[in-house]
């Protein structure tokens, strides 16, 4: 009886030990659960974009001369027509109060001329009923006549008077204006080429040379980006669009394409692009973006709402994904047919089910078709 326990009990140890051995091995797995949401197409830029501003100049000097007055500092905001730089031009104004003089003599030598006109021409009526009655001789009337003719014609050409000197001052005026530069809008003072007592010579033409001010707008900005001549094919104007910044990690700005280039890149070989144009819906006022920050791109060319969706990560050639069976406790290899799709989610048409779950990390050793796993479920439940 005891031979038999013992053999028994030998038995017993040999199957289990058989059992653990030829078993397969079970393999710790993340899953990721089917589920409806939204699932959008779009492309992105290949290389980083910058923001730029909508208005930027850099203005320089009509004319030359030596500085009299810088009345900006780099950095500092200005508004529009604000003057910025005034240089030496004691004589030009000089020329500005004389032509305001002679404006003012042509005006009170009108007045005069064209008052003792007034003054003949009722004179002249007066003679005339005189003469009707035969009061005075037709010499006296006719000496009237032309004393009136003559003081009108002085009175129109002290009236022209006015115009020339009028248009004297508007000459002075507009050469006075050349020696101050003036903001055409509002911005902020990126760069400032001159000091007080410097000479500034205008550019000649074809020779560039550095702007007397750089002015940039801060009331528009927008973002451009290189997007690859094959993506850029299906953007439209007006399309909207993601904006992340490096600055602000974590944050998206909403925007809209305002622009597509009418021509190809070639930055290099085989690498052909196509500059993009977004502006941003709003701006952040809680945030200063720069002017030169780095900056990408998302386009939406189309988005499904409420559909049901896999991370595209789970997605293996030949639009596969491996199911996880509760059941067995194992994987199957199951085809999909997918729908729109980007980096982070694709739509499924058909193959699954919402609460479906489907193997996340594709790059686990021995997690393949038929395998056994212990599922180390993911939540992706909050994602939009």
């Amino acid at each position: 009886m005891k031979k038999i326990v013992i053999v028994i009990t030998l038995l017993a140890i040999s199957v289990m030990g058989y059992w653990y051995f030829a078993r397969d091995e079970v393999i710790s797995v993340h899953l990721a659960q089917v589920e409806t949401g939204l699932v959008e197409a779009t492309v992105a830029n290949t290389r980083a974009g910058t923001i730029k501003a909508c208005q930027r100049s850099r203005i320089s000097m009509p004319v030359g001369g030596q500085v009299a007055e810088l009345l900006i500092d780099e950095g500092d905001l200005v508004v529009a027509d604000q003057t910025l730089i005034r240089l030496w031009n004691d004589d030009q104004a000089a020329r500005v109060a004389e032509a305001e003089a002679r404006l003012v003599v042509s005006r009170a030598s009108a007045r005069e001329s064209c008052d003792n006109a007034a003054l003949d021409g009722r004179e002249l009526v007066r003679q005339k009923g005189l003469a009707a009655k035969k009061l005075i001789s037709l010499e006296k009337l006719d000496a009237t006549q032309t004393r009136a003719k003559v003081s009108k014609s002085a009175c129109s050409r002290t009236q022209a008077g006015i115009a020339t000197a009028q248009a004297s001052l508007k000459l002075q005026t507009a050469l006075y204006e050349k020696t101050l530069l003036k903001a055409p809008f509002a911005g902020v003072i990126a760069e400032i080429n001159g000091e007080i007592g410097e000479y500034i010579t205008p550019s000649p033409p074809g020779v560039a040379t550095p702007p007397a001010v750089d002015l940039i707008g801060t009331d528009c900005l927008y973002i451009t980006a290189p997007i690859d001549e094959v993506d850029a094919a299906d953007i439209r104007l007006n399309m909207p669009a993601k904006v992340t910044l490096d600055a602000f990690r974590g944050r998206v700005f909403e925007g809209k394409v305002s622009r597509i280039a009418p021509y190809v890149k070639e930055f290099e070989k085989q690498a052909r692009t196509v500059d993009i144009d977004v502006t941003f819906n709003e701006l952040p006022e809680d945030v200063v973006l720069l002017i030169g920050y780095s900056a990408d791109i998302e386009i939406i060319l189309d988005q499904h709402t409420d559909v049901l969706r896999v991370p595209t990560e789970v997605i293996i050639d030949s639009d596969k994904v491996l199911r996880y069976d509760p059941a067995s406790e194992a994987l199957e290899q199951i085809g999909i047919t997918p729908g729109l799709a980007n980096w982070t989610y694709t739509e499924v048409t058909s193959g699954l089910s919402e609460g479906d779950e489907v193997l996340l990390s594709l790059d686990t050793d021995g997690a393949v078709d038929g395998a056994q796993v212990l599922p180390i479920k993911s939540d992706n439940s909050n994602s939009p």
